[in-house]
């Protein structure tokens, strides 16, 4: 099983992080590589559209608003891996001060463990950077 994770301190409370990230179909809003989300299953599911047209499917597991946090499994989708399981972390780290985390494992599937860790250690860093560009 590999791992992956990426940080950001933003100088914005956490509230308002949350107010933008923490929508499970909100992905479209920060995320520039998302195109579309498209609520499934009465909500336990959206369906992504890529830029380059490509499809996900990801399954809330775990939603917690009070604590600003959740977490997904992906379905169907173009990567090379298995038992995929991520979490969306914001939490403040004083009154106008937010630390975000994205994190995530899973089963490589046809890589390496290392090939793995640096396809997803690149998508949650370019998304956090992508999130930084919201502020």
């Amino acid at each position: 099983m590999a791992t992956a994770s990426a940080s950001l301190r933003l100088p914005i409370a956490a509230d308002t992080v949350w107010q933008l990230v923490g929508g499970f179909f909100s992905l479209p809003d920060w995320l520039p590589f998302i195109a579309s989300s498209e609520p499934a299953e009465g909500g336990r599911l959206r369906k992504l559209t890529t830029a380059d047209g490509a499809a996900i499917i990801e399954r809330l597991e775990t939603y917690d608003n009070q604590a600003r946090t959740y977490s997904y499994s992906i379905s169907e989708g173009p990567f090379p891996v298995t038992d995929y399981l991520a979490t969306l972390n914001v939490e403040a780290s004083g009154e106008s001060e937010t630390l975000v985390t994205w994190s995530g494992r899973f089963t490589p599937n046809g890589i390496s463990d290392a090939e793995a860790h640096e396809l997803f250690q690149g998508i949650y860093e370019g998304g956090l950077e992508a999130l930084r560009g919201n502020f």
